[in-house]
């Protein structure tokens, strides 16, 4: 990715959406060099007054004058997923840059109508798979990269969260499938993507799915029932770069309580990596490395600095954020190709689709 000379202004940028928007999109808007936080999007204004209020950042209730105020030449898009694909085929046509919280929509082809259409408009779309950002994700691809692994003959990932175990946390979008609710779009989206990142794209698939609490309490009273999964179990064929086909195993579950976390596990002819942390307070903080090559014990490896975050968040999601929003205004500034961008986004979905049965 070519630097942003030094005299190139800020890429003005929008906010849509304002839960993950504001907790960690506007902080790491702030932080990045590149960036200018200018302007926040909500339907509901009094949500949007208390985001605003002191801020000195404008605001709009309606999505149209966001997109009229020549101050924002992008947007990032963090509504519920039900509402991203409309905002961003709107934005698109109105010459917007766009960073998009994933799934980017609810189906591939949906992921692909946007591709098309930023093609036409000569836009530069990124996605927020914010892992291929964090400093032990880019030691270990670089691990498989150098071919330290020789010849990868399996790929294991567990992500087992406790963050919807206790019954009691109220219904709401994320518990309807056809809102984008459910393990798939929170957990599987990001999954797929390290997946393919490191080894290569699925060729085949097959899932389990089930929900593990069937109902919920809502907030007027009452309870209602579940239909997005909480638990996905799949296993894959993933295609390497020599064209090898790869068996991975994907476990995630968010009703795990006590789960083990995140962890990736490689297995190759010459040798292993284990990339993993059982931090659920933190989706960044407390990942290891460790590698071992034939008839040797797993070592941890030292974190490389020069890979390493410039500062320490309370929030860690924050940092590798804020690294993919300088990647993605060098590419608006330089017209260069935007990794991960909808490319990335449309081989993520289609595993989401096919792992939920739409697609065969």
């Amino acid at each position: 990715m070519a630097a942003l000379s030094p005299g190139a202004a800020p890429l003005g940028v929008a906010i849509a959406g304002l839960g993950f928007g504001e907790k960690v999109h506007l902080p790491a808007l702030r932080a990045c060099a590149h960036t200018e936080a200018v302007a926040l999007w909500h339907p509901r204004r009094e949500r949007l007054q208390a985001a605003c209020s002191g801020s000195g950042i404008a605001g709009h209730d309606d999505f149209d004058a966001l997109l009229a105020n020549p101050a924002v030449e992008a947007v990032v898009i963090a509504t519920p997923p039900a509402a991203r694909f409309d905002l961003a085929r709107r934005a698109l046509a109105a010459g917007k840059h766009l960073l998009l919280e994933k799934p980017v929509a609810l189906h591939a082809e949906q992921v692909e109508e946007l591709q098309r259409l930023a093609i036409r408009q000569r836009l530069t779309v990124a996605v927020d798979f914010e892992y291929r950002a964090v400093p032990l994700f880019q030691q270990l691809k670089a691990l498989v990269a150098s071919g330290a692994l020789g010849e990868l003959w399996l790929a294991k990932l567990d992500w087992l969260m406790s963050s919807r175990a206790d019954a009691s946390r109220p219904w709401s979008w994320y518990s309807q499938q056809e809102q984008g609710g459910g393990v798939l779009g929170a957990l599987g989206s990001h999954a797929f993507d390290t997946l393919h990142w490191l080894v290569g794209p699925t060729r085949q698939l097959k899932a389990q799915l089930s929900t593990a609490i069937g109902e919920r309490p809502l907030a007027a009273g009452g309870m209602a029932v579940v239909d997005a999964e909480d638990i996905a179990l799949a296993q894959l064929q993933l295609e390497d770069a020599a064209g090898r086909l790869v068996p991975a195993q994907l476990s995630l579950a968010s009703v795990a309580r006590a789960g083990r976390g995140y962890w990736i596990e490689l297995y190759g002819s010459g040798g292993t990596a284990v990339l993993g942390s059982s931090n659920q307070a933190d989706y960044v903080h407390g990942f290891g490395l460790w590698y071992a090559r034939p008839g040797e014990p797993l070592r941890a490896l030292e974190v490389d600095g020069d890979l390493a975050f410039r500062r320490t968040w309370e929030d860690g999601r924050i940092a590798p954020v804020e690294r993919l929003l300088g990647w993605w205004a060098q590419a608006c500034r330089s017209g260069q190709p935007m990794l991960p961008g909808l490319a990335e986004a449309v081989l993520s979905q289609r595993c989401c689709d096919q792992a939920r049965g739409s697609i065969q």
